[in-house]
């Protein structure tokens, strides 16, 4: 009987409604509590198991959400630790534990057995008998050639150019095809310390050969992040014609220590503080970054810095003996790319 009212003409079924009973209403709305505190758990922080692993969610989309959940987790974390051991070391006082130093690339380094110690009298030889000595004992005074690559477009002329206010007593000239072999003869000839190449690659210049002379060193070096003055925010006014200060940060290993004698030998013995301009060749695992800024004291204490341009970033590829030869040169060192002990705690420089 109870099949045949259920069931209509049309034969669709009727659900039947099941009545709550009072004693029942209770039981479903700690249900409902119960589920929206396990809702909140959920939403405060994600309980995975300690395995879990993100990599093992397929959905693309899921996973990265997941992965973004998890590192604003960690973070909290972070931070809330951060706070509490602000909080331990505030009422512990005089009494609080020295800071932990943070581990970085730099003080993580893997000691170089060829680190200089310019107190060592072995070192103090070498430099009074290498390359550089003439110019360090003030019996030369710098004179440098910029040129380009064949057919310079003009950002690589502008930077040029640019070089050529930083570095006194720099000329530019432009190579027309002539081959460097032929080109370093005369500049002997006529006096000059150095040649320097710009080379370029699509329109924007990624490459320095810089020539000592008469008798080497020559060092290559790859370029980047070229900027020049125009394309700089809150430059200074052009840079005057005054000799300005050379800073050497970091070069402290043989080959850092020629590499800075040769930087430093671009620029002429005695600075004209008047100027108040700073070239910086600041060395960063293997890096070179260089700056040239403009300062002003603004009172005993404090002083102000101005940025003036170009700014660029050198990685040296090689070191050759002697003036530059491609075919036949001596190397005293080779940047190796896939050299099997290369760390990123080891630098050369």
């Amino acid at each position: 009987a109870g099949t045949s009212s259920s069931t209509g003409s049309s034969g669709k079924t009727k659900k039947v409604k099941r009545k709550v009973k009072p004693d029942e209403a209770p039981v479903q709305e700690m249900g409902q509590a119960e589920g929206e505190e396990t809702e909140k758990k959920s939403v405060s922080g994600p309980c995975f198991p300690p395995t879990f692993s993100v990599s093992e969610i397929k959905n693309k989309q899921r996973r990265h959400a997941m992965f973004l959940k998890l590192k604003e987790e960690k973070r909290k974390q972070k931070l809330e630790l951060k706070k509490k051991k602000k909080k331990e070391r505030k009422a512990l006082g005089d009494q609080a534990p020295p800071k932990e130093v943070p581990k970085t690339i730099e003080n993580q380094r893997i000691y170089d057995e060829t680190t200089v110690n310019p107190e060592d009298e072995e070192v103090a030889f070498d430099e009074g008998t290498d390359e550089f000595s003439a110019y360090f004992s003030r019996l030369t005074n710098p004179k440098v050639l910029i040129t380009t690559s064949d057919r310079p477009r003009g950002r690589t002329v502008r930077f040029c150019e640019q070089l050529a206010t930083v570095i006194p007593h720099a000329h530019v000239y432009y190579r027309r095809g002539l081959a460097l072999k032929r080109v370093i003869p005369q500049c002997v000839s006529r006096g000059f310390t150095y040649v320097m190449v710009i080379n370029e690659d699509r329109k924007v210049p990624n490459g320095l050969v810089l020539c000592h002379l008469p008798d080497g060193p020559t060092a290559h070096f790859k370029v980047s992040n070229v900027r020049l003055r125009k394309e700089m925010k809150r430059r200074g006014k052009d840079p005057t014609e005054h000799v300005p200060e050379v800073i050497l940060n970091n070069f402290t290993t043989r080959l850092g220590h020629s590499i800075g004698r040769l930087f430093a030998a671009l620029f002429p013995h005695d600075p004209q503080f008047v100027g108040r301009q700073v070239a910086t060749f600041h060395n960063q695992r293997d890096f070179i970054f260089f700056r040239f800024h403009r300062y002003i004291f603004k009172n005993e204490k404090k002083v102000g810095i101005q940025e003036l341009g170009p700014r660029f970033t050198l990685k040296l590829r090689s070191l050759q003996k002697g003036t530059f030869d491609s075919k036949f040169g001596e190397y005293e060192w080779v940047h190796k790319r896939h050299e099997m002990d290369s760390s990123r705690r080891k630098f050369h420089l």
